[in-house]
């Protein structure tokens, strides 16, 4: 465990577990640090793996003001706990709002990143202006009005999760206390800072354009807000693969762990065998 220290001051809490070359996971707005142990217990033995609680998570420090939070604040986070640990580059691997994350870090420094992988990406990208503020605003009233516990339940009714609750109900019990057990200010505050005030994928078409990195999008089949999005990456950013999951929804990685550690290992694992390569 370890804190690190973003550079407006916020402590950011973190885990760094096994050796080898760094994964630096990033997480969902519902998620924290736990939403990775899937993929943490089957890669630790061969790869450096660091994940961290965005700030907003306790025990990460929660910022009383919305002003502290937004896409660049999450994204220069991430160069935060890469500084913190001494690394160089990393693969990076985000989930829903942490790939809107990882994605804007890598425009901004693709030269830290070996790889990035984004898991359904996009949300509210295909919605009238101001609708997904106004929902994220439903949201957070919830949150701070009636507690975390009732925001918890709430997402158990999304249609793009409800599959985690049918496929995997101890990973779905998990979430749902997970979530049940963090800051209302904080991810309220993520709501309205970060969520809200986010520009439609489509924004940053000339931007993806120009990224080379490597990429993999991975889509749950009836995660439906990602699917437009998903299909734009893939045909925007040079070389992106696109990876659909039937019968899955948001949760791609609680939903089906298995199947996602090895799509996305195989990934990085490729990487990895172009880069040896002279």
């Amino acid at each position: 465990m370890s804190e690190i220290t973003a550079r407006d001051g916020t402590k950011l809490y973190a885990e760094s577990s096994g050796q080898g070359v760094p994964i630096v996971f990033v997480h969902e707005l519902a998620g924290s640090c736990r939403s990775f142990d899937l993929q943490v217990k089957d890669w630790h033995n061969a790869w450096r793996c660091i994940t961290f609680n965005a700030r907003g998570y306790p025990p990460s420090d929660i910022p009383p003001s919305v002003d502290s939070y937004s896409q660049g604040h999450a994204a220069a986070d991430i160069g935060a706990i890469m500084d913190g640990f001494d690394l160089k580059d990393a693969h990076i691997v985000g989930v829903s709002m942490g790939s809107a994350s990882t994605l804007q870090y890598a425009i901004r420094h693709p030269e830290r990143v070996r790889s990035i992988v984004l898991t359904s990406i996009g949300s509210g990208s295909d919605l009238r202006p101001g609708e997904f503020a106004a929902g994220m605003e439903v949201l957070a009233e919830l949150a701070l009005s009636k507690g975390m516990r009732a925001l918890a339940e709430h997402y158990s009714t999304i249609p793009t999760r409800y599959r985690l609750q049918e496929k995997n109900t101890a990973e779905y019990k998990k979430f749902i206390d997970q979530l049940a057990a963090g800051s209302a200010l904080g991810i309220t505050n993520t709501m309205r800072g970060v969520q809200s005030k986010r520009a439609p994928l489509y924004a940053h078409k000339d931007r993806i354009a120009a990224l080379h990195v490597p990429a993999l999008v991975v889509l749950g089949e009836e995660d439906e807000p990602c699917v437009k999005p998903s299909h734009f990456l893939e045909e925007t950013l040079p070389g992106a693969r696109l990876e659909i999951v039937p019968k899955t929804g948001h949760c791609v990685n609680l939903e089906e762990p298995a199947l996602y550690n090895r799509l996305v290992m195989g990934f990085i694992e490729g990487v990895e065998a172009r880069r040896a390569r002279p």
